[in-house]
């Protein structure tokens, strides 16, 4: 095993996924189509030995398992949590791995859940911001945090874009610019919907330093203090909420970008990711060392914190 580095943002293709979203990717990712349907697990780990990655959590990115028909993506849920299981068992110690559900089926991912934990032992919950248009915070959704919430789970967040996102400005594909303001939708439906204070049990992680929230922090806290509602499902106030989600460093390797996220989350909640096979994660390792970073405090964004925060993980 080459390096100390985990890896929380990798996203892996198996062939059953390929089958089921490849015209959506295609459609989606263009140049990255290529790149992503020849995605292979022995391909992965050679460019994690070359830079220095001692696992990689895998988790599949938009568009996740819904189909559009519950009993359908039931079944496909299933194959894709069985597949990136199958990964981690045959390749021993060089992958983690966050299970998807196929919301907005709510009863399907009840049972999902439990099978991922109680059968998988996957190491947390992989989500998309939005499911159909609904975010997380929803009431539809509440069964579903309370249940991973009991099971004190890990639950990580991949940006996707809303229906209403797509060509709203003509030729910028929706990753740019939507992505991060999804995640930052989605975090501010967690918090004002009451989630997070209802769900103190949870990890909650979210990818690219959890988009635009540091730059709106400030106004969501004003938001509160002016509307009573709002401040009731935030009792122990939005900067006490926020400060405990965890992020991703992934494209918050600048000076000032990772300083705006250290203004809402301590050091010990940033994790090295990678956003593979989308970007080399020779980009952000190289983002990292240029910052001039302690040795300690790059240290925990590139292993500890992960390690600490899903003890799964093969050390």
């Amino acid at each position: 095993m080459a390096g100390n580095r985990i890896d929380t943002h990798h996203h892996p293709y198996p062939p059953v996924y390929i089958e089921k979203t490849g015209e959506v990717l295609r459609h989606t990712t263009h140049a990255f189509y290529e790149r992503l349907k020849n995605w292979r697990p022995s391909q992965a780990i050679e460019v994690m030995d070359k830079d220095g990655i001692a696992v990689s959590v895998l988790s599949v990115s938009t568009p996740s398992t819904w189909l559009g028909d519950s009993a359908a993506s039931r079944t496909f849920t299933r194959e894709v949590n069985d597949a990136n299981a199958r990964i981690q068992q045959d390749y021993k110690g060089r992958f983690g791995h966050f299970a998807a559900l196929a919301l907005p089926d709510v009863e399907g991912s009840l049972r999902e859940i439990e099978y991922a934990f109680d059968t998988l032992e996957a190491d947390g919950i992989a989500l998309t911001t939005n499911y159909m248009d609904k975010y997380p915070g929803d009431d539809d959704f509440k069964a579903v945090f309370e249940e991973l919430n009991r099971r004190k789970a890990v639950v990580y967040f991949h940006p996707t874009a809303a229906s209403f996102a797509f060509n709203v400005i003509p030729n910028i594909p929706p990753p740019t610019i939507e992505f991060p303001f999804d995640t930052t939708r989605a975090i501010v439906s967690l918090l004002f919907g009451g989630t997070l204070h209802r769900c103190p049990n949870i990890k909650w992680i979210f990818s690219h330093g959890g988009g635009a929230l540091a730059v709106i922090a400030h106004r969501l806290v004003g938001l509160a203090k002016n509307r009573p509602e709002l401040s009731a499902r935030v009792p122990n106030g939005v900067m006490h909420e926020l400060s405990k989600l965890y992020v991703d460093v992934v494209g918050v390797t600048t000076p000032g970008a990772l300083k705006a996220v250290l203004d809402i989350v301590p050091m010990s909640h940033l994790l090295f990711g990678s956003d593979y096979p989308f970007w080399a994660p020779e980009v952000t390792i190289k983002e990292l060392g240029g910052l001039k970073l302690s040795a300690s405090d790059l240290n925990l964004i590139e292993r500890d914190n992960a390690l600490k925060l899903l003890p799964g993980l093969p050390r």
